[in-house]
């Protein structure tokens, strides 16, 4: 919009006369308060910096300090030490005697402030790179731990979102010898006696020859970046690959499982875009309060944040690269094979949620067919990277590819009208749930923009979810994002948007494309590959409801390391061995910190699963399940303190093919298969919903796909004191995996044999057992809670 009143805003045409000038005052007027907000975006910014600058302190202390020493100075005594009348010394001779001692005082006080801003910022990393008090027993607290609460003091003045970020500690390098002796103590009741003998041999011979000298390039890293991990990882781990990100890389985010406000697929647009671009304006602004591990007043690092809007990942042929951009006033928009930028700004101002939903309405009622080559064009972003790159780069440089292409990767998120219904409906909910996650991971596979940094998908009933690119961010703060209270903006009772709406404002654009053969031959076969991998998922969503983490507390167990043990016990049951489990902790107690690896499957863990399946008696494996969750917490809380094994072991890797030598040790770790990889998806704002009072809004999560052809991906959120969602994944073509599916043969075997007659013949052999999640929901959840 702003480009269209530019091209109005001054006409002129040449006469004999001369040039006769028209100029539109209401087009300028439009242009000079789009300047306007730009202008306080730039000065908040500088406002946001000097009060980050000086944090812990204020900018208003300054002058207590000016006043504290005036005052000093008039009852004639001289709290610098001298250090004033030397300051009065090198001013200039053209003051008056009372403008020297008064600039003397305030150049001696800005000092003085600055130094006590600099102490105070030493003594607040020093209090934030203590992490021993997470170790301690409950009730059971050191003098240190003591001390270390006056943090609490440091921490009172209101912070901004990224106050804290300078103050964090950085994250450390744990010593080799104890990162090898943790990887082979974690892999131990996973190989046999000769094959644990032969691991440690490599581990020694490691150790002895290669480690140290990788550590010290290691170390030296560690002294010259801000965090020795996140940059590689963030390399390596996902924009040098080169597969897929659809499903592979790529997660999703679902809707309230029994709420849905209106539905009015325009409405629910319209407060969606309108709340995620108030929580953008809160991002710009850093008015969201830095994130804290819960129950304490211990920040997170908040740098993630800084790319969540107005970003997009390009492909390239070696590696892909993460672009963002400052500001964008519009976002993109996908509806039947046609691609809109939609406005979301007039004259400096955000548009109503009323005037959105009249936009996307717009959108919903255009009957214009997509243009030749348009309706799958994103089905490149799911499929290879390096056909996407080259096709880009050729096809999508210049002309009005290019700017259609801008209008897409610069928007501030892309949003999909998807034409379907999803939800928990109808006379199969289960099945449906099932497919509304697979619908939110992968749609048609070309009607979400997957190198977006986020998509959200506004269904046909009202309905929401959520795709997230992962480079740029982990799921932590995706969630946060997810969370913002779109209800709080209301409905009309007819389930319409709140607010007037301005009739006048201009249509949504249309993109325009010119799409060669080539590139739609390219299109094609995206969309192949991206299909094959969607076709392969299986996907389960169970909301478990008997009960939650209220009842687990009561047995004072961590009700993670109960969810974790459980899936080490349905893992045995269902494969009838172990494996390597993955299961992510954050590193942000580090400035820039990531994830790191909590290896689940421990030696007492399986000691306990095997002493439950064996039949021993229920006393012995209550009290080895207490010993496996002990164990689990303090694997949780190591991983959380940096004293993790798997990125360090993966930037010692990334050292070693820098200085092109061969590491038979960092090789097999690094190529060892994760079949159980799991995730907890956090709650971190539930003040913003009351689930006593109201206990429909209970929030779905979110789950990935599954990391290993062979394995399971398991994701799960604990809502409220009652209830634990569930989110499976596996693959069809794998015949060991199952989902669902078994379960459902139990519960519903003519619907299965009528709709999926392949897969009923594919697993009839294993009607005794559950699905990967009944099995251990059902058995030792249950006996264990009763007894």
């Amino acid at each position: 919009m702003a480009e269209a009143h530019q091209a109005v805003a001054f006409q002129f045409t040449i006469t004999p006369e001369g040039i006769d000038l028209q100029l539109s005052y209401q087009a300028l007027n439009q242009i000079y308060l789009s300047g306007v907000r730009s202008w306080k975006k730039r000065v908040s910014r500088l406002r946001n910096r000097v009060i980050k600058g000086v944090y812990p302190a204020s900018p208003s202390s300054w002058l207590f300090v000016v006043i504290a020493i005036l005052a000093t100075m008039y009852m004639r005594s001289d709290p610098s030490m001298g250090l004033i009348t030397k300051i009065q010394q090198h001013l200039p001779l053209s003051l008056s005697a009372e403008g020297q001692t008064m600039l003397s005082v305030l150049v001696f006080s800005t000092l003085l402030w600055l130094s006590l801003i600099l102490a105070l910022r030493f003594c607040l990393k020093l209090l934030l790179s203590y992490h021993q008090w997470m170790f301690e027993q409950h009730g059971r607290v050191s003098n240190t731990t003591k001390v270390w609460t006056l943090l609490r003091l440091l921490s009172s003045r209101k912070p901004l979102l990224y106050s804290y970020q300078t103050s964090l500690p950085i994250l450390p390098v744990p010593a080799i010898k104890e990162t090898l002796s943790r990887y082979l103590e974690s892999v131990r009741p996973l190989l046999t006696d000769p094959g644990y003998k032969r691991m440690t041999e490599l581990a020694n011979q490691f150790e002895s020859n290669l480690g140290n000298r990788l550590q010290r390039y290691l170390k030296l890293k560690a002294l010259w970046a801000t965090n020795y991990v996140s940059d590689w990882w963030e390399e390596y781990i996902y924009l040098r690959s080169r597969g897929p990100i659809m499903v592979n890389s790529n997660y999703y985010g679902m809707d309230f499982l029994y709420v849905t406000p209106t539905a009015l697929q325009a409405a629910r647009a319209g407060n969606t875009i309108t709340a995620l671009l108030l929580y953008r304006r809160k991002v710009n602004r850093e008015e969201l309060k830095p994130s804290r591990v819960p129950g304490t007043v211990i920040p997170l690092c908040a740098a993630q944040c800084e790319r969540m809007f107005n970003t997009t990942r390009t492909p390239g042929v070696e590696t892909d690269v993460l672009q963002h951009w400052q500001d964008s006033e519009f976002v993109a928009v996908y509806h039947k094979g046609r691609f809109f930028r939609l406005w979301v700004y007039t004259a400096g101002r955000l548009l109503s949620p009323r005037e959105i939903e009249h936009q996307i309405q717009r959108i919903l009622d255009d009957p214009s067919p997509p243009q030749p080559g348009e309706e799958k064009l994103g089905a490149l972003t799911a499929g290879d990277r390096v056909p996407w790159s080259q096709m880009r780069k050729q096809y999508f440089s210049s002309g009005i590819n290019k700017r259609s292409l801008d209008s897409i990767e610069r928007a501030a998120f892309f949003v999909t009208l998807d034409d379907e219904e999803q939800g928990m409906r109808g006379e199969d909910p289960a099945g449906n749930l099932d497919r509304y996650a697979k619908s939110i991971l992968h749609g048609k596979c070309y009607d979400r923009w997957f190198d977006k940094s986020f998509s959200i998908v506004i269904y046909k009933n009202g309905k929401s979810g959520l795709n997230a690119e992962h480079s740029w961010a982990d799921a932590p703060t995706v969630a946060h994002l997810w969370e913002v209270d779109a209800f709080q903006l209301g409905y009309s009772e007819d389930g319409h948007c709140k607010g007037e709406v301005d009739r006048s404002l201009p249509l949504p654009q249309r993109l325009v494309w010119d799409i060669p053969s080539e590139v739609q031959t390219l299109v094609c076969s995206s969309l192949a590959v991206a299909q094959a991998l969607a076709d392969d998922v299986d996907c389960h969503v169970f909301p478990f409801r008997d009960f939650g983490k209220g009842r687990i507390k009561k047995l004072k167990i961590s009700p993670d390391a109960f969810i974790q043990i459980s899936l080490q016990l349905a893992y045995y049951r269902d494969r009838g061995g172990f494996c390597l489990t993955y299961e992510a902790s954050m590193t942000r107690l580090f400035r820039e910190g990531r994830t790191e690896t909590v290896r689940s499957c421990s030696n007492e863990s399986c000691a306990f699963v095997k002493a439950l399946e064996d039949g021993e008696e229920a006393e012995q494996c209550r009290h080895l399940f207490r010993l496996a969750s002990e164990r689990h917490q303090n694997l949780y809380r190591m991983a959380m303190t940096g004293a993790g094994i798997d990125r360090h072991l993966f930037c010692l890797y990334v050292v070693s093919k820098y200085l092109g030598v061969d590491s038979p040790f960092l090789k097999e770790v690094l190529s060892e298969p994760w079949r159980l990889s799991t995730s907890q998806t956090p709650v971190q704002q539930m003040e913003l919903f009351d689930l006593k009072n109201y206990p429909d809004f209970i929030s779905l999560g979110g789950g990935f796909g599954p990391v290993a052809d062979d394995g399971y991906g398991v994701s799960y959120i604990i809502v409220g004191e009652d209830m634990i969602n569930f989110h499976v994944s596996s693959k069809y073509s794998c015949s060991q995996t199952v989902s669902k599916a078994s379960y459902d043969l139990l519960c519903y075997p003519d619907w299965l044999v009528t709709r999926q007659p392949d897969r009923f013949s594919k697993h009839k052999a294993r009607l005794r057992h559950r699905s990967f999640v009944h099995s251990f929901i059902h058995s030792f959840i249950h006996s264990f809670i009763h007894s």
